[in-house]
């Protein structure tokens, strides 16, 4: 289970190699899908458009919302959108370039479903079979309208004994099928002069502007998962000083089996070079920690983080993990005044 866990994370990183990789095994699986598919036509006058479309437009619906699970800056997106301003302002433009990145990569599987759906033609054979026009073909000759409305329906199932014997049938397949095709391969070329006209007018905009929305993109991306990496961490330290604390009478011996010897200095001290409480000693700190930076993020300004005092606590610290989002890292100089 922690294997799968592991792998179902590694797909959610923020690589955008993993991401389109992860976009071509859902079109791959839906070509697989259609391909493995068993398609009967109801052959009736009523079902035969209902049934043509559903199977053409549903799976792209359910492909599309499987893309939009599957990559994790749909949740970052949400978040970023619906957040508090705080100390902290929205940008639009990253906002916009993070759902059109998305929506790029969750719509490569459904325009494969549909675009191999019209090029194979038996959806399209369904749904329009008796949208044609009969008096074109000579085998709809000295029928009743009724009777042709049923014939027609009766097109895309070959083995009915109505069509056995009709000379028509394939003659409407045919063309109900070439329709098919080329609307799909028009939707395919519109679809690459599109790609081909937005890569070669690309450069042609304000480069400046389209590095810093990406930056800033993906800054809140990763910022979010080191966050939840950090709460992680943060967690698992504060339940086992909570379970130590609990079971204070077998400290010595739970020491000593985790401990070596020999090494029990060294490793006293990694322990507490490790510790992410920080001070944190309670239930209503901590929550007053995850109230503040969800209501007031901090400012990406780390010229002024040893000036701000976010938490609003006092004699409580930020966890180490947590705080070098307002502290300086080492070998910045930090200036501070001193109030006499």
């Amino acid at each position: 289970m922690d294997r799968f866990r592991m792998i179902f994370q590694y797909f959610q990183s923020n690589s955008e190699s993993v991401m389109n990789g992860i976009c071509g095994l859902l079109a791959l699986a839906s070509v697989k899908i259609y391909t493995s598919f068993d398609f009967n036509c109801p052959c009736h006058p009523k079902y035969n458009m209902a049934y043509g479309m559903g199977i053409m437009f549903i799976p792209p619906v359910i492909l599309l919302l499987c893309g939009l699970i599957v990559n994790r800056q749909s949740v970052v997106v949400l978040e970023e959108w619906k957040r508090p301003t705080g100390n902290r302002k929205k940008n639009l433009a990253i906002i916009r370039y993070m759902c059109t990145s998305i929506l790029q990569r969750a719509m490569i599987a459904p325009v494969v479903w549909i675009l191999v759906t019209l090029l194979d033609g038996k959806c399209f054979i369904c749904a329009f079979s008796n949208s044609i026009d009969p008096d074109k073909f000579s085998g709809f000759a000295n029928i009743t309208p009724s009777q042709v409305q049923l014939l027609l329906s009766k097109i895309p199932c070959k083995d009915d004994e109505l069509m056995r014997n009709n000379t028509s049938r394939k003659a409407v397949s045919r063309y109900i099928r070439c329709w098919s095709q080329a609307i799909g391969w028009s939707i395919l070329l519109t679809l690459i002069v599109i790609a081909f006209l937005a890569r070669s007018l690309r450069p042609c905009f304000n480069q400046a502007a389209f590095l810093q929305t990406r930056y800033w993109s993906n800054y809140i991306d990763i910022e979010q998962k080191i966050f939840d990496e950090t709460c992680c961490e943060h967690a698992r330290d504060f339940a086992h000083k909570c379970i130590l604390h609990f079971f204070e009478s077998m400290q010595k011996e739970i020491k000593l089996q985790r401990f070596n010897a020999h090494k029990e200095k060294e490793d006293e001290e990694e322990e507490r070079e490790n510790d992410h409480l920080r001070g944190i000693t309670n239930q209503e700190q901590m929550n007053k920690i995850l109230q503040t930076w969800y209501y007031s993020k901090p400012r990406l300004d780390l010229s002024q983080a040893t000036q701000q005092q976010p938490l609003g606590l006092e004699g409580t610290t930020m966890p180490e993990s947590m705080s070098h989002r307002w502290h300086p890292r080492p070998g910045t100089i930090a200036t501070r005044q001193t109030v006499v």
